[in-house]
């Protein structure tokens, strides 16, 4: 890991894009949603932190927090058991001031008095709904460079017309650029636009002072939205710069794009370009390595470690513990944890969550347009 410091703190926001996948955070919020075989969505941002050294990381949660806390415990596989700083789980009612927030606004005001008592110089703020190998100490150094009121890391993306037809939250958008091709000129919030465009990452830098001063008078005038009721009225008087992000990145935006973006892994060049840089961590769970059955046949899989494979794997992505019998077929499919294909069963374009269980002989299939989704703990 990073020994150096970086001059910042990093607060991660895991709740914020719940509302666009509702099927995968029933018990569960997005920072915690599976990813990639063995990773959650959180332990991409919160490495990316930590390789750029930043050792001193909140994360305000509103609710379903408890699998985010089994998974992060005390933040020792991301050096971060740590008298000071380290990592920080801020939960509503945690003080009085703290409650369920509904935006940036919200939650920052929760933890003003945090803010306050902290020493670093700059603020890092990020969500979880974004597999990315972000480099965070460039991102603060052309922060610095600029003289910037405000940095906001962007990509240029094809917007899916489906985004168009979706519930997004209100933090998913895109912004035009000033002419000079890096200061912020027009944000705009679920634009009706499609093609190529300037998406935001949702990852902001700002210093510290500032970020408190911003936070305690849209507070007290009831703003709730960072993006809205801060940074899009005053473009004029902020200086807010762009940081364009040319690396590889997943966006979650609904269930058919988490199960797009698993499927893209199964390329070697997506595969490599996500864990190129700096190494991810991931709480670690001890078990053999995946096991394949005499007769079994895979092909094109990514399969973490104690899976058993007895039957037919092809274009799949499964998770750790997954057991796929003798004679079932499994066909571009995104498995979690401990998922049991039961022998003779046939499943197809499917998402499971953990411990789902297809009983034998049993057939299900999607499209690759929609794919079938099975709620955790569920059998069929």
């Amino acid at each position: 890991m990073v020994n150096s410091n970086a001059n910042a703190l990093g607060i991660i926001f895991p709740n914020s894009y719940d509302s666009m996948v509702p099927e995968l955070v029933g018990d569960r919020l997005m920072a915690s949603i599976p990813f990639a075989g063995r990773y959650r969505m959180v332990d991409f941002i919160l490495s990316s932190m930590v390789n750029s050294g930043i050792d001193n990381i909140s994360l305000i949660v509103r609710k379903n927090y408890h699998s985010l806390m089994d998974h992060l415990g005390s933040g020792r596989e991301w050096d971060l058991t740590r008298k000071n700083g380290g990592l920080n789980i801020v939960p509503p009612f945690a003080e009085k001031t703290v409650k369920v927030y509904n935006g940036r606004v919200e939650a920052l005001a929760s933890i003003l008095q945090f803010l306050k008592s902290q020493k670093e110089k700059y603020v890092v703020m990020a969500d979880t709904n974004l597999a990315v190998n972000f480099d965070f100490k460039a991102f603060i150094d052309a922060h610095i460079a600029s003289g910037a009121d405000v940095t906001m890391a962007y990509t240029e993306e094809m917007v899916p017309e489906s985004m168009l037809e979706s519930q997004a939250s209100i933090n998913s958008m895109y912004y035009n650029l000033d002419l000079d091709g890096t200061r912020v000129k027009e944000i705009h919030i679920n634009s009706r636009a499609i093609g190529l465009q300037k998406m935001s990452m949702n990852i902001y830098i700002i210093s510290r002072e500032m970020l408190i001063n911003q936070v305690r008078e849209a507070y007290i005038r009831g703003y709730v939205y960072m993006e809205r009721d801060i940074l899009a009225p005053n473009l004029d008087s902020l200086n807010v710069q762009a940081y364009k992000y040319d690396g590889y990145l997943a966006r979650i935006r609904d269930i058919r794009s988490y199960f797009e973006e698993n499927m893209k892994l199964l390329d070697e060049k997506n595969l490599d370009a996500l864990f190129s840089g700096g190494p991810i961590y991931t709480k670690i769970r001890d078990d053999n390595p995946t096991r394949y059955i005499n007769g079994s046949k895979a092909k094109n899989i990514m399969a973490a470690d104690g899976c058993v494979i007895g039957g037919e794997v092809e274009n799949s992505v499964l998770f750790r513990g997954v057991k796929i019998g003798k004679g079932a077929k499994v066909k571009n499919c995104v498995l979690m944890q401990d998922t049991v294909i039961e022998a003779g069963a046939s499943v197809e374009n499917i998402i499971t969550d953990k411990n789902v269980t297809i009983t034998f002989g049993k057939e299900v299939k999607g499209t690759d347009t929609f794919p079938v989704y099975i709620a955790k703990n569920q059998t069929v």
